[in-house]
């Protein structure tokens, strides 16, 4: 189980974005990064194909997952992800609430 999921809330902590909230979009296990909508954004200018034509495209770069963190939909705060076990599931929890993270 990772910590982060698809869907989730976070807050980068560090970097040229810092302090800038986003879902997470993407992300890529292997390796240790994800990508966050609207955070991480870098213009490429892309030659003309026979399916697009040329032009200056904004694409979203992956971060770190050392330089996020969650926020928890809960109590809304930043926070670091624990883990326990729930019956027979391992379920993430939130460090501060000690809530239950879906």
């Amino acid at each position: 189980m990772y910590k982060f999921k698809k869907g989730d809330e976070v807050q980068v902590t560090a970097g040229r974005d810092k302090g800038r909230k986003g879902k997470i979009d993407k992300v890529l296990i292997k390796e240790d990064r994800v990508v966050v909508s609207g955070v991480n954004i870098y213009k490429r200018h892309k030659k003309a194909t026979a399916k697009q034509g040329a032009g200056i495209y904004e694409i979203a770069r992956p971060l770190p997952v050392a330089n996020i963190a969650l926020i928890c939909p809960k109590c809304q705060k930043q926070t670091r992800v624990g883990f326990s076990i729930e019956g027979k599931n391992k379920v993430r929890v939130c460090k501060k609430c000690k809530g239950v993270i879906s």
